[in-house]
């Protein structure tokens, strides 16, 4: 019999998210046995720390409730001749060091994932924030060659893949972050124009110097403020992918927006709200382009990674924070 940890919440958020928030369990789990539902026993090896999990925590789980999450896992024991022993895969079974599973929510990491890179990627760059900063930009946006793309939190897990296809398609890439090392990271990243929001004086002003010609595409992370001063830059017929809200994920009092209809109707734009399960049937084609171009360097890739399971609340509140560069991961 194996004992498991597990990370539960202990109460719902209020604000912005404390360690005391959480409760460290264990959690003994059962024998596997031949003719049972559950026939695979898996260890956690990366697990991912994400900003949905701060709105979701609130709509889809009950205090008491294992914190939702993904992580790489290694097959410890198989009865499900699909899966053998010692395989790698992403599962969504939340903040757990052990699982046991029928094999039916577990997806194996690509047949051809090279020995050169980590599998932790499989959380991050080749992973689901890939997955949607690629559909995000392909079928959203819907950016095409010699268009100007611009993209907040752009150092973060999804921004920083977003600007980097963006310019593999041709385009011009703007992009904004919160710190002078994020944007040293973006400029590094070969992204054509970068600043730090929070210290230029007018975000107006930074946003119309970077594209003075406005913006064609906005793949949007942050909401808030931000949303409403870089609507008004957008080119006529832009289109704008409201992929997140991070500035808004921690307010007690929902913030009072500005109206977006008049340039909408003046400029005609479109702008799309999209989560990435809606191109599950194409799940395989992001990911055998992302690792082609991760293997081939055009998309480069950065992790923040936080060792030692006993440490995720405080990886999940540093990444909400701001703190990470790339993908917040924690390695158990």
């Amino acid at each position: 019999m194996v004992t498991a940890k597990a990370w539960v919440l202990k109460k719902h958020f209020e604000g912005f998210p404390k360690t005391s928030d959480f409760d460290l369990k264990k959690i003994e789990l059962p024998d596997l046995k031949d003719g049972r539902k559950w026939k695979l026993l898996l260890e956690s090896v990366f697990l991912s720390v994400d900003p949905y999990m701060r709105p979701y925590s609130r709509r889809d789980m009950k205090e008491g409730d294992i914190m939702i999450g993904t992580q790489v896992a290694r097959i410890v024991e198989s009865k499900n001749p699909a899966f053998t022993v010692g395989a790698f895969v992403v599962g969504r079974s939340g903040w757990r060091t052990h699982f046991i599973s029928d094999g039916k929510d577990l997806e194996l990491l690509p047949s051809n994932w090279p020995e050169s890179l980590p599998k932790s990627l499989a959380l991050g760059t080749v992973g689901m924030p890939g997955l949607t900063a690629y559909f995000g930009l392909m079928e959203v946006c819907k950016m095409k060659p010699g268009e100007t793309v611009l993209v907040n939190a752009a150092a973060g897990a999804v921004g920083s893949v977003v600007g980097q296809l963006a310019k593999i398609g041709g385009c011009k890439v703007v992009g904004c972050a919160g710190s002078d090392d994020k944007v040293a990271y973006l400029k590094k990243l070969g992204f054509d124009e970068a600043f730090n929001y929070k210290t230029v004086p007018s975000l107006d002003e930074a946003l119309r110097k970077a594209s003075p010609d406005g913006y064609d595409c906005f793949f949007d992370n942050v909401g808030g403020e931000f949303a409403s001063i870089a609507i008004n830059q957008m080119k006529k017929y832009g289109r704008i992918a409201v992929c997140g809200a991070i500035s808004q994920y921690n307010d007690s009092v929902p913030q009072k927006g500005p109206y977006i209809q008049i340039p909408m109707i003046f400029k005609e734009l479109r702008i799309e709200g999209f989560l990435v399960f809606r191109w599950n049937n194409r799940r395989e084609e992001g990911l055998k382009a992302l690792l082609k171009w991760v293997m081939e360097g055009k998309v480069k890739y950065h992790e923040q990674v936080t060792e030692g399971f006993e440490n995720m609340p405080m990886a999940f509140i540093g990444m909400l924070k701001g703190e990470n560069i790339g993908k917040a991961i924690v390695k158990v």
